[in-house]
């Protein structure tokens, strides 16, 4: 379930009018209102309770409308809808500083896959299911990591080619038609690029040569890609610069199932020769979610020394501190070096366990 099929499940109650600005007639009943005062653009647009405006950065014009009916205090609520942030929805939204909030909705979080299960009880716990439904989670877990957990995909019959498609639209329609890259070809190899890295430090100076464009360049690209929430980084966690490295940075991707169409890699075999980089990239995912949809405000990190002893996951919060070893299916040693350096533990997340979300409420 998208963005607009869950707002108009919430509001399904209330009187609500809804405009589409891919919809060429919605965009123009919007723009005519906005020539009217905004006491009578109230009564065109039906006098509803809420006005949902989905693809609103279609229309640079709209945050200012918006703020103009907004300041009147007009009796009724108004929900912008995007893709993205990024300069798509902000542009839309900028004149909004102050009276705005900001509802982040990524891909979904394994947990809420398992919910939907017809199998699932909201009465079993975490540690009931996996005794009692291994297999069923050990496939779906596989189908989350291959093909990602966008709702279209999860409930898709033809999964490949439905991905294959989204990720098309989702890497380049937006970010494409507002010219703020000119060349997919480009931006195409970035990304490729960054799939084969998962879980490996990046620079951004060999991405630039390989490339065959400036480091600017790079840096805009990632800068885009992660405001518009492809990917995002993990920098490196130092408090210490002359023992442990201080400017390193990680790329991930926000859905490995975007990740895989990128690579066309689609197989469910577990003896997959990238599993450990993609069991990695998606569990640092889960918990990047978890993150986004509980505002909470830690920060995540990883963490490497100078003689090379490396922490997978370090989640700092106010006054608390936590690392995580991320390996498919072996304990890992503990990481003496950061144990000692910040008196704290490593704990190893394995696939034995893919309900990791629940572990950032440490």
């Amino acid at each position: 379930m998208g963005k607009t099929t869950s707002i108009n499940n919430f509001l399904s109650d209330k009187n609500t009018v809804y405009l589409n600005f891919d919809v060429t007639v919605d965009k123009s009943r919007f723009l005519a209102a906005s020539t009217l005062s905004p006491t009578e653009a109230f009564k065109y647009l039906g006098a509803p309770d809420y006005l949902i405006i989905d693809e609103a950065q279609r229309e640079i014009s709209t945050g200012k409308i918006v703020k103009g009916w907004y300041d009147s205090q007009l009796p009724m609520r108004i929900v912008l809808l995007g893709s993205s942030s990024l300069d798509l929805l902000n542009q839309s939204a900028e004149s909004l500083t102050g009276r705005n909030e900001k509802i982040i909705l990524p891909p979904l979080l394994f947990e809420e896959i398992i919910r939907n299960q017809n199998w699932f009880d909201k009465n079993f716990t975490n540690e009931l299911l996996l005794k009692n439904f291994s297999a069923q989670i050990k496939t779906i877990l596989m189908q989350s990591l291959v093909f990602g957990n966008y709702p279209e995909i999860v409930l898709a019959q033809n999964k490949n080619t439905q991905l294959l498609n989204l990720a098309n639209d989702y890497l380049f329609k937006d970010v494409l038609q507002l010219g703020l890259l000119k060349s997919p070809e480009q931006i195409n190899r970035l990304l490729t690029l960054l799939a084969h890295q998962i879980g490996s430090e990046i620079s951004v100076n060999e991405l630039a040569n390989t490339l065959d464009i400036s480091r600017i360049t790079v840096e805009k690209y990632l800068d885009i890609l992660e405001q518009t929430f492809v990917i995002f980084q993990l920098k490196s966690f130092s408090t210490n610069p002359r023992k442990e490295i201080a400017k390193g940075k990680k790329i991930y991707f926000y859905d490995t199932g975007i990740r895989n169409a990128l690579l066309k890699e689609f197989s469910l075999d577990e003896m997959r020769s990238d599993i450990d980089a993609l069991w990695e990239n998606w569990a640092i995912a889960e918990f990047m979610k978890k993150n986004l949809l509980t505002d909470q405000l830690d920060s995540l990190y990883f963490w490497r020394t100078r003689s090379q002893s490396e922490v997978d996951l370090v989640v700092k919060g106010q006054n608390k501190l936590a690392a995580y070893e991320i390996k498919w299916n072996k304990i890992a040693k503990p990481i003496r070096a950061f144990e000692e350096q910040y008196k704290t533990p490593t704990q190893t997340v394995t696939s034995t366990n893919p309900f990791v979300g629940p572990i950032l409420d440490f």
